[in-house]
């Protein structure tokens, strides 16, 4: 069957869209790896695909396929994208859209035509929320890792997140500990690893290691989550900039019990069909 695909990425992050109203198709893991591969199908980092809505009080569906196959519950940089597209493609002409995901519904606000506004939901610390192996709540957690005692921050932002401050993002040993953080038994559904150096009360620099993908050009959960952490650490403001590898996204925490806002931009990089 020839698969009709569009190539984007929001600040690096990158992404194959699957329009699943207008054509049919059963998307298996088997297939999601093939288009992941950045050798042999199109190449990125998760695969996103609308669907019509299961609630008529929402306008679509939103679902996230990690590069290993593995479906997941959030994505913000892809739901930027996903607003953009459903738009282009003429499936809404709403500028304000309602998603519903495996965690919940999400709110999507197109500014203009790169810039899009996601209403990221309330942050979650209880353990069992994340999921992450502690008895009580804690804004910090120590964690063993190959011998070293890290001090990480654990939320969930409809995923799970480990975050941890380094002096500097670019000498920060991701390459090792990452994929470490990643598979910690400490989070029983593995987490996303986010190595995070405050600039200032107003700016971090943020490296991501994604589960199941591996380090990316951007992260929106994960920039969600370092701000998140950072504010409850007493160390940021309410309204930071994450410098990302790929880009910069605005993130806006007034504080517990409220959504998290993230801004960003969305690219259009192109448009083809694969054989499956």
């Amino acid at each position: 069957m020839q698969l009709k695909f569009t190539k984007m990425h929001g600040a690096g992050n990158d992404f194959v869209v699957i329009d699943l109203i207008s054509q049919r198709f059963q998307l298996k893991s088997r297939h999601v790896r093939l288009l992941a591969d950045r050798r042999l199908g199109v190449g990125c980092d998760q695969v996103l695909v609308v669907e019509a809505p299961q609630s008529p009080e929402v306008d679509f569906r939103y679902r996230i396929y990690n590069a290993d196959g593995e479906e997941v519950e959030q994505c913000g940089n892809g739901a930027r994208c996903f607003a953009r597209f459903v738009r282009e493609k003429r499936l809404t002409r709403k500028r304000v859209i309602s998603v519903e995901t495996a965690c919940g519904i999400l709110q999507l606000r197109v500014h203009d035509k790169s810039q899009v506004e996601v209403d990221m939901g309330a942050p979650q610390f209880e353990p069992d929320k994340i999921p992450y192996a502690a008895t009580t709540r804690a804004p910090e957690y120590n964690m063993e890792v190959d011998g070293q005692s890290l001090q990480i921050g654990a939320v969930s932002m409809g995923n799970p997140h480990a975050a941890l401050r380094v002096d500097n993002v670019d000498t920060a040993n991701l390459e090792h500990l990452g994929p470490l953080i990643e598979s910690h038994e400490d989070f029983p559904q593995r987490t996303n690893a986010g190595f995070m150096q405050v600039v200032s009360e107003e700016e971090i620099k943020l490296r991501v290691y994604e589960r199941g993908v591996g380090e990316t050009l951007a992260c929106g959960t994960g920039a969600c989550a370092a701000v998140v952490y950072g504010i409850c650490r007493g160390w940021l403001h309410d309204t930071v900039t994450v410098s990302l590898p790929g880009g910069k996204l605005k993130v806006f925490w007034p504080g517990e019990g409220s959504s998290v806002i993230m801004t960003g931009p969305t690219a259009l990089v192109f448009e083809g069909t694969m054989s499956i």
